[in-house]
């Protein structure tokens, strides 16, 4: 195995990219990873072999990023990795091969562990359901796949890489997002009108937040203490304090609001709307909004606290805008050549 995974690593220095640049962000397009140094914007690597990735997630503490797939899985299915001169076909098989150990081949897909580092996919890990996101702890130990169809997610050990628990949270589970300090995990489940509040020593659910009407994509203040939850139903992002889990605020935003963010601050809310081609600027201390257009359908958000940016990609051209979070001025786009920008990932390599 050793000699195998030396193999792997050479093999990837000579095709692949330099990943020691910072900071890098890793985007899921469907059935790759964009890799872009965000000092040029511009893309210097791809990771392929997904399997109609959209979740996309990582952690600092951890080596791996976790792809979700909505694509239904195909036990029959060879990998379509590149494989070394150096590495036998029975070598390159069984690294490839997907983890059947623990769950039986006929589950809905595959969860993705990507190397960034040498640019391949490491393991396959058959989950019960499609995965829409993926998000990673803090420490880098657990991954947590989003299960719409299912209802609920699945718990992810890296360092074994086996699930090691199923969870229902509610209908239509959307998107999971850990606390700064990893002991609770949320997930907005769309079709309950709900966020599930889930301790991870155990991983079971405390609480149930009703926030009603399609809660979607999430986003926690710097003190952890509030949860913004953008609610496709009636186009706002509500603001739900954590210590009581009543919504304390409401923010118009329009039609099929999508990615939320939060300045490094704290001081401002960020978000998307689809339909109505616009990014929300809101100032969370007296509720100021400042509104600039992004066409076509902006889509999912990054904010980068270390170089203070804003990165929004658009759900119908392969691009990213790069916008100052202060001002709210475009100052640059990335074209990611093809694909659809969907999660971003961002890590200082």
């Amino acid at each position: 195995m050793q000699k195998l995974f030396a193999a792997y690593s050479a093999f990837a220095l000579l095709i692949f990219f330099d990943a020691s640049a910072a900071p890098v962000m890793y985007v899921s397009t469907g059935d790759e990873v964009a890799v872009i140094d965000l000092t040029t914007g511009k893309v210097t690597g791809r990771i392929p072999e997904l399997e109609n990735a959209h979740g996309l997630a990582g952690s600092q503490n951890s080596e791996y990023l976790v792809a979700g797939s909505m694509k239904p899985a195909d036990p029959k299915a060879q990998s379509s990795a590149i494989k070394p001169e150096a590495v036998s076909d029975a070598e390159h098989a069984a690294h490839h091969a997907p983890d059947t150990q623990n769950k039986p081949v006929s589950l809905s897909s595959y969860v993705s562990i990507v190397h960034p580092g040498h640019g391949h996919v490491m393991r396959r890990i058959a989950v019960r359901g499609l995965t829409h996101h993926t998000a990673v702890s803090p420490d880098g130990k657990y991954a947590v796949a989003v299960h719409p169809d299912a209802g609920g997610i699945s718990v992810i050990e890296l360092e074994r890489m086996m699930v090691i628990k199923e969870l229902p949270t509610g209908k239509s589970a959307n998107y999971g997002i850990f606390s700064r300090d990893g002991r609770y995990l949320y997930v907005s489940n769309a079709h309950s009108g709900t966020v599930s509040e889930i301790e991870t020593n155990g991983w079971t659910v405390k609480r149930a937040f009703p926030v009603e009407k399609e809660p979607e994509h999430l986003a926690l203040s710097p003190n952890g203490g509030s949860l913004f939850v953008a609610i496709v139903g009636d186009g706002h992002v509500a603001m739900v304090d954590i210590k009581s889990g009543a919504v304390t605020k409401r923010f118009a935003i329009g039609k099929q609001p999508h990615g939320v963010a939060v300045s490094g601050d704290g001081k401002r809310l960020f978000a998307s709307s689809q339909d109505e081609g616009k990014l929300v600027g809101i100032g969370l201390n007296n509720g100021s909004q400042h509104n600039i257009e992004l066409q076509p359908a902006p889509y999912h958000i990054e904010y980068v606290g270390g170089i203070n940016r804003l990165y929004i990609s658009s759900r119908k051209l392969p691009k990213i805008w790069v916008v100052d979070p202060q001002s709210l001025n475009i100052t640059g786009e990335i074209d990611i050549g093809s694909g659809t920008a969907h999660q971003m990932v961002v890590l200082d390599r």
